[in-house]
């Protein structure tokens, strides 16, 4: 049935007008269903968007936190690792700077990440290289250390003695302890000297090295001394 018009209700008599408007009501019943439908979808689909996006924020939001620790977790490695290269190469990691260098993105990244940029960085700081082989000059070098401890443990041995006979009281018995004291450390003290030698020319000092260093000094002092001893007599 047509909508109604006013003109129709000078034409139309009673029950069709009554008809008429009883249909314009159950059209309007139907308009505010479909109303009411489209507004429930709508507010459904709307709560499931903001559900949606707050999901999104929550997960964005932990991913956030982890990034954050994986960055401490990154500097206090990194921190690490430049503290023990500083330790190991010492004045020469001023180069790079007094602290740790600010870190910078690598040219050529691929499928690498932090972690296996430091693992690269600790292999080759924890990296030492294999110590050059003892040659001949090396042995001279050891024994005129042993020669030059032994020499100067009985000139400390001599001096100390001298000042004991010359005075009197607790050092005068306390001297020649002293004195055969000093005579043993040079030689000692000749291995160690020896042994940072070593260190900085790259050399491993083994124990023929160690025995030749403390060899040559103690029988250096032993021979001195004796000729000193056989001088004063």
């Amino acid at each position: 049935m047509s909508e109604l018009e006013p003109a129709d209700l000078d034409r139309a008599d009673y029950r069709t007008v009554l008809q008429r408007l009883t249909t314009l009501d159950e059209r309007a019943a139907d308009l505010r269903q479909e109303a009411a439908t489209w507004h429930a979808e709508r507010a459904r689909a709307a709560l499931g968007a903001v559900q949606e996006a707050e999901n999104e924020l929550r997960a964005a939001q932990q991913d956030v936190r982890q990034a954050q620790r994986d960055l401490e977790q990154v500097d206090a490695r990194a921190a690490g690792l430049w503290s023990e290269y500083v330790h190991r190469v010492g004045p020469v990691a001023e180069r790079f700077g007094h602290s740790l260098p600010e870190a910078s993105i690598p040219r050529q990244r691929g499928d690498r990440d932090a972690t296996d940029y430091l693992d690269e960085v600790e292999t080759r700081v924890k990296y030492t290289p294999p110590a050059r082989p003892l040659t001949f000059g090396h042995t001279v070098l050891f024994g005129v250390f042993g020669f030059a401890g032994g020499l100067l443990g009985v000139i400390g041995n001599t001096v100390l003695r001298r000042t004991g006979e010359a005075s009197a009281g607790d050092w005068h018995q306390a001297a020649p302890v002293v004195a055969l004291l000093v005579l043993l450390c040079f030689p000692v003290l000749a291995v160690v000297s020896a042994k940072l030698v070593a260190d900085r020319r790259g050399v491993g000092l083994d124990t023929a090295a160690v025995a030749t260093v403390l060899t040559t000094g103690l029988v250096t002092a032993g021979l001195l001394f004796a000729a000193v001893q056989f001088a004063q007599t």
